[in-house]
């Protein structure tokens, strides 16, 4: 009976990985097909004729734009580091302020971050815009930072305010009984607790920033201070699309997060082994 239970969870959990790596299987056959797509329904995602002419398109080594590219890879990768980084340095003592302390207007302004969250961002497209306008920030890197982390902070408060009351009290008092400051306990004692929450928000904050378009694609007008997904638009047309190149540059633009995933996946497990919180 547990041998039969056994090989239909691993059926089912075999199920769901083809379920979800199927369409990205088809993603990479596309990018490695030259020309259209065929036009004959095929089941299996497979190249019949496998090149790399859709991701030198796309990189732009053959018509000589391949440092534009660079500076367009340079665009996304500063903005959604920049992102994240704003992100966690002003929502980390933010968020610990309003787990730990009592103040005036608290329940407030909890509320006034939550109503943030609730509309989407092309509700805001043309407000922004004019603000940048008068700031002189437009189809520039720092506007982007400065709208994208806008929503990246209230975000990044809401997840680490519950990290930061998931620490115990009492390990910042038993601190504070041996010697220590508040800013000390909270340096030596809640920071270090919660690094997996933050690694995981930066990381939630950096993808959003490097997959966001629509802003983007509103706020930037010069091609030299384009983001990637801005990039990816110019392949579909409003009467076709280069399927080829629209699927390389997918692929392209999803590796770096692939890699930043992975290294901040590493550093999660690491913190939860080194945590000094025990249940």
């Amino acid at each position: 009976m547990k041998r039969l239970e056994s090989v239909l969870a691993h059926l089912l959990v075999g199920a769901g990985v083809v379920f979800a790596v199927y369409p990205l299987l088809w993603v990479v056959s596309v990018a490695l097909s030259p020309g259209a797509m065929s036009d004959h329904a095929r089941a299996v995602p497979w190249p019949e004729h496998p090149s790399l002419d859709s991701f030198a398109a796309v990189l732009g080594a053959r018509e000589g734009h391949l440092a534009l590219f660079l500076r367009q890879l340079g665009n996304s990768l500063a903005v959604s580091l920049a992102t994240a980084l704003v992100a966690v340095v002003v929502a980390t003592p933010a968020a610990y302020a309003l787990a730990r302390f009592r103040f005036v207007g608290k329940t407030w302004g909890l509320r006034a971050l939550l109503a943030t969250q609730m509309f989407p961002a092309v509700a805001s497209a043309v407000p922004l815009y004019l603000l940048l306008e008068a700031l002189h920030l437009l189809d520039s890197r720092s506007g982007l930072v400065l709208v994208y982390a806008s929503t990246a902070v209230p975000f990044a408060i809401f997840q680490l305010r519950g990290a930061f009351e998931a620490v115990p009290v009492d390990l910042e008092e038993a601190a504070m009984v041996d010697g220590a400051t508040r800013t000390e306990a909270f340096l030596r004692v809640s920071l270090p607790a919660v690094r997996p929450a933050i690694a995981v928000t930066a990381l939630f904050a950096f993808m959003a920033a490097w997959n966001e378009f629509i802003l983007a694609a509103t706020l930037l007008s010069r091609e030299a201070a384009f983001t990637l997904p801005v990039v990816l638009q110019r392949y579909v047309g409003e009467h076709d699309t280069a399927w080829g190149p629209f699927a390389a540059g997918s692929i392209v633009v999803s590796v770096p997060v692939m890699a930043l995933f992975y290294v901040a996946q590493r550093q999660l497990v690491a913190g939860l082994t080194a945590g000094g919180v025990k249940g």
